[in-house]
């Protein structure tokens, strides 16, 4: 194809990605109140965790502030239900260029990707609740906490949003090992480095500053990690990798070869 033509299609699949786009955000304008309770049900459950001592409700700034939440909510929960759609879309315009093989790496990571990111979502959303209740719980005694629903709807969705993209990493590993690029043994060398450093970027990847939501990443992403250095070790066993490997002699041991 000429490169007009490349543009056309391109132009082509993103005109169908923002129709639907519009679509689902009409959608969402409707039913707003559905989705309204789903983003501060995490928030009443961390007010009824913490019972009358602390005085929190959420609040509304400025005279557009409750038109913007409904365009905010309705926008975002258009795009993540577009996203399976525009996602095709995008790899429906790459498929020509790749070749045989990498078709089939792409379709098993668009296979796997999915469940994992809803699994980081999932996470997050049952961990959202204890981590309110400790940044909550530093409001002084006497002092009434308000909520401020626009800042408290971009803390909700960089909370999911970081640990659906956290989850993903072990299985960037994985692709990694497949591509040749990270051997199983080389996971396994630097398994303590791993884990301080997924302890470490949970620490700084979470919105929040509790411990739990901290856990809450960090240990799934470690048994990920796990699952992936076993499943890197296993193929590199099924490829026969390492059978030639030059430093697996003492110095003055002679090798076979």
């Amino acid at each position: 194809m000429a490169l007009s033509d490349h543009l056309r299609e391109l132009r082509a699949r993103l005109l169908r990605s923002f129709v639907l786009f519009v679509a689902l955000f009409i959608v969402g304008l409707i039913y707003f109140e559905p989705l309204l309770q789903l983003v501060i049900e995490p928030y009443n459950d961390a007010r009824e965790m913490l019972g009358e001592e602390t005085t929190t409700k959420p609040v509304i700034m400025g005279t557009t502030g409750g038109l913007m939440l409904n365009v905010k909510l309705a926008g975002v929960a258009a795009l993540v239900a577009s996203a399976p759609y525009w996602l095709l879309q995008i790899w429906g315009f790459i498929l020509p260029g790749l070749h045989a093989h990498e078709r089939k790496w792409t379709r098993i990571f668009a296979a796997i990707a999915g469940p994992i990111f809803m699994l980081g979502v999932a996470t997050a959303y049952i961990a959202l609740p204890k981590g309110l209740e400790v940044l909550i719980g530093f409001t002084p005694e006497g002092v009434e906490n308000l909520v401020d629903f626009e800042k408290y709807f971009s803390f909700f969705c960089r909370m999911l949003l970081v640990f659906g993209v956290a989850f993903e990493i072990p299985l960037f590993v994985v692709m990694l090992n497949l591509v040749g690029v990270v051997s199983g043994r080389a996971l396994g060398r630097y398994r303590p480095w791993i884990v301080i450093g997924t302890f470490v970027f949970a620490a700084v990847a979470t919105p929040s500053t509790d411990p739990f939501s901290m856990l809450m990443l960090a240990l799934p992403m470690l048994v990920l990690f796990f699952a992936a250095e076993v499943i890197a070790r296993t193929v590199d066993r099924a490829r026969g990798r390492g059978a030639h490997r030059t430093d697996q002699w003492d110095d003055d041991e002679l090798s076979p070869i």
